[in-house]
C-alpha cells in the first residue's frame, strides 16, 4: 500500500508600507520582514520572544543554541544567527515554507551555525540529539487558519523542557480565536512548574507570549532593568518596555 503523502499550506506573499508578510494560504499573517531592515525583528509579540535574554548574562549569548519550532517568516532565527552569533536550529513542518524563506524573506543557507530541519516538532523533539542542549526554545506552531496552537498539551510542554539547559528558556506564543490562555497556561505550569513560569500581558493583536524556565529562579528588579538596559543598547529590543508588561504567574 502506497503511502500517502502529506499536503500542505499554499505559501505567499504580500508587502505593504516596506514590510513584506508571510501568509499561508489566508489573510492571517504568519511573519513579516522590513524590506530594509530584513534581519531586525518586526513584530512586537515576535520581539517579546526574545525575553530569555532577560535570564542570561549578555557576554554568554554568542555561542548558545536557538531553535524555533514553527519557522514563519524565519526572523527569530535570522536574528539569533545574525545579530545574537547563535547556533540556530529550525524545525517546520511545511517545506515550501523553508523555500520562500530564503528565496524572498532573506534566511541563510544552511552552514555550520544554521539548520532547518523538515519534520514534525512533536516527533522532532524527542530525538535524542537535541535533550539538553537548548538555551532559547521559541514554539510558534500554527496552521493556515491561525486557530489555535497546534501542539499545546502538558506532555508536547514536557518534551521542550527536556530540550532546555539548565539556565534555557522555552518562549510560546499563544494567540487564536478557539484558544484558551488560561488552559494553556496550566499545561506549560503543569510541565515546567508554576514558579518558572512568567507571562506578558496580550499585545493589541491579541498575542500572549509566555516564558518558562527549565531551572526557576527570580532576578531582582534592579538586574532585570540592568540586562534590559543592555539589550536594548546592544540589540535594539524594546526590553525596557518588556519590565513594564511583564511577569512571574506566581509571587
Amino acid at each position: 500500500m502506497k503511502r500517502q503523502q502529506p499536503t500542505f499550506s499554499e505559501v505567499n506573499l504580500s508587502e505593504h508600507d516596506g514590510v513584506r508578510y508571510l501568509h499561508l494560504g489566508t489573510e492571517w499573517v504568519q511573519g513579516s520582514m522590513r524590506i530594509d531592515a530584513p534581519f531586525e525583528i518586526d513584530l512586537e509579540y515576535v520581539q517579546r520572544m526574545m525575553a530569555w535574554l532577560l535570564f542570561v548574562p549578555e557576554d554568554s549569548v554568542a555561542g548558545r543554541h536557538a531553535m524555533q519550532l514553527g519557522l514563519g517568516a524565519g526572523a527569530i532565527t535570522k536574528f539569533c544567527y545574525k545579530k545574537l552569533r547563535m547556533t540556530c536550529t529550525a524545525v517546520e513542518l511545511n517545506p515550501r515554507v523553508a523555500d520562500v524563506c530564503r528565496a524572498w524573506l532573506r534566511l541563510p543557507p544552511d552552514d555550520e551555525r544554521l539548520r532547518v530541519v523538515l519534520a514534525d516538532a512533536a516527533e522532532e523533539i524527542r530525538r535524542d540529539e537535541w535533550l539538553g542542549t537548548v538555551d532559547a526554545l521559541a514554539v510558534d506552531l500554527y496552521d493556515d487558519e491561525a486557530a489555535a496552537p497546534v501542539l499545546d498539551s502538558a506532555a508536547f510542554y514536557a518534551d521542550c523542557r527536556r530540550l532546555l539547559t539548565e539556565d534555557g528558556c522555552m518562549t510560546v506564543n499563544l494567540f487564536g480565536r478557539s484558544s484558551s490562555f488560561e488552559r494553556s497556561l496550566a499545561c506549560i505550569s503543569e510541565a515546567f512548574g508554576a514558579q518558572a513560569v512568567w507571562a506578558f500581558k496580550a499585545t493589541r493583536e491579541g498575542n500572549t507570549v509566555v516564558l518558562a524556565q527549565r531551572s526557576a529562579t527570580r532576578p531582582k528588579r534592579p538586574l532585570l532593568q540592568q540586562r534590559a538596559e543592555e539589550i536594548e543598547a546592544r540589540w535594539g529590543l524594546p526590553a525596557r518596555k518588556w519590565l513594564k508588561v511583564f511577569k512571574a504567574i506566581e509571587k
